[in-house]
């Protein structure tokens, strides 16, 4: 069988610097950035062949499609390191210009004669870090575009839904949107197109590409649809002054105007709420309340606080404390379900809000969430008690068929609520504790309620 003949690779200096170039445009990466890694590619094979001391040029010029390697050495009469000098017989024999010791040769060294030096395992290698260095560079591009890009609005397509989050398609990068960046009860499906803000972008360590965050419960989100939808926001004429967020359930929202003739919340609310309801359906139904921002505190806080009507307002601006009279009838209004817009104001104004009752000091209930448990608390709630008042005035038999709920447990928060208010000056309150301190030193069971007795 005749000898397989061994085929020498071609190197076209031009069909190279094409093939960067093309590179270039389609990975959106500099021309001059390219052109700098060939030459650190080039250089890597260089020293290879002739050691790290060797003295040489590489030139690369996209323009015109060339590749020039000039090798710089010493002439010597006996050299000991080929990286750096020639013997000057070898000189003399490549070249007819005279030279002497001590003089500087430069020769060209042409691609075909680096590969013929090296094995294909120095090619692959060289191939491999040319590999990485672009994509190192597309990293650093995909960073640097979406990081100046946080806050944004981006439309993209889910590509793939997981329990941990969802995977956004946009631009042919990945990005997540996390369980706990979504709003709450969404349900998304595969290829469906999703409109989120750009929330963050991490560097991954190692060869990962970067980490795109995305959001739906921001605040920044619910911003960026009120730019997008009403012009006067867009346009700086109406200031977003603070948004409070229940991601999904609502929002509030307070603006102001730097222009007497336009009504902030008219505007924002759109004629008939044509504005308004787009931003809603968006956010999966998620009922927005638009406020009006006054520098005013107390002006603020009692708009934060509608649709409930506030009676009288007490500040202390010191430790960011507001406690607020309500009438009777309004305050299943101001403290809203389980809570949400007396949380949603205090949010929205960066005020700790007390309510109180306009007949006689109240507390919300809300404020006993954590002591309660937010499963018991969302029992009581759901039989109408919203406040502490209220939780005391209930029926102990009613409050002790609640599951969970048994003697020692309401005693103990029926004592937690009472020292809450002032015993001195409230004779009712007395009253209940000294009931409580009675039916924790008897033995009689709330559970059994006493049973009639019959005459024989």
């Amino acid at each position: 069988m005749a000898a397989r003949r061994k085929v020498k690779p071609k190197f076209d200096k031009k069909v190279i610097i094409e093939a960067f170039a093309e590179m270039a445009r389609e990975k959106g990466i500099d021309r001059d950035l390219l052109q700098g890694i060939l030459e650190e590619t080039l250089s890597l094979l260089v020293r290879k062949k002739y050691g790290q001391e060797a003295n040489f040029d590489i030139i690369v010029n996209m323009e015109k499609g060339d590749i020039e390697i000039y090798l710089t050495r010493e002439v010597v009469d006996d050299p000991w390191d080929d990286a750096i000098q020639i013997d000057i017989e070898e000189v003399q024999k490549r070249t007819k210009e005279p030279y002497e010791l001590g003089d500087e040769f430069i020769e060209e060294i042409t691609l075909e004669n680096i590969a013929d030096n090296f094995g294909r395992r120095m090619i692959t290698l060289a191939a491999q870090t040319l590999n990485q260095r672009i994509r190192d560079i597309e990293k650093d591009n995909v960073f640097n575009e979406y990081n100046n890009k946080v806050g944004e609005i981006l439309v993209g397509e889910i590509y793939q839904v997981r329990p941990s989050g969802i995977l956004v398609m946009h631009n042919k990068v990945e990005m997540r949107l996390p369980r706990e960046e979504q709003i709450h009860n969404e349900k998304y499906k595969k290829n469906q197109t999703i409109r989120t803000v750009i929330k963050e972008v991490r560097r991954q360590q190692g060869s990962g590409t970067p980490d795109i965050i995305l959001s739906r419960s921001a605040d920044e989100f619910l911003a960026r649809l009120f730019e997008i939808e009403i012009p006067e926001v867009y346009d700086g004429i109406i200031e977003i002054k603070g948004i409070a967020r229940d991601p999904g359930e609502r929002a509030k929202v307070a603006v102001s105007s730097y222009d007497e003739r336009v009504d902030p919340v008219g505007a924002c609310v759109g004629m008939k709420g044509i504005r308004i309801h787009s931003i809603v359906r968006e956010l999966n139904n998620e009922s927005i309340d638009v406020i009006e921002y006054s520098p005013d505190p107390r002006i603020y806080i009692a708009r934060a606080l509608s649709p409930a009507k506030v009676k009288d307002i007490i500040l202390s601006p010191e430790t960011r404390q507001a406690t607020i009279t309500i009438p009777d009838e309004q305050v299943p209004l101001a403290i809203g379900k389980n809570g949400q817009n007396v949380r949603l104001a205090s949010k929205l104004t960066g005020y700790s809000i007390t309510l109180i009752k306009e007949g006689g000091e109240d507390i919300e209930l809300i404020e006993f969430r954590e002591e309660l448990g937010r499963e018991m608390y969302d029992k009581i709630i759901n039989l109408g008690i919203d406040t502490a008042r209220e939780f005391l005035d209930a029926d102990v038999l009613s409050l002790i068929e609640i599951e969970g709920m048994d003697k020692e447990l309401l005693l103990e928060l029926r004592q937690l609520m009472l020292t809450e208010f002032d015993e001195e000056e409230n004779p009712e309150i007395r009253k209940k504790i000294l009931l409580s301190h009675l039916a924790e030193e008897t033995d009689e069971d709330v559970n059994d309620p006493p049973q009639p007795t019959s005459n024989e």
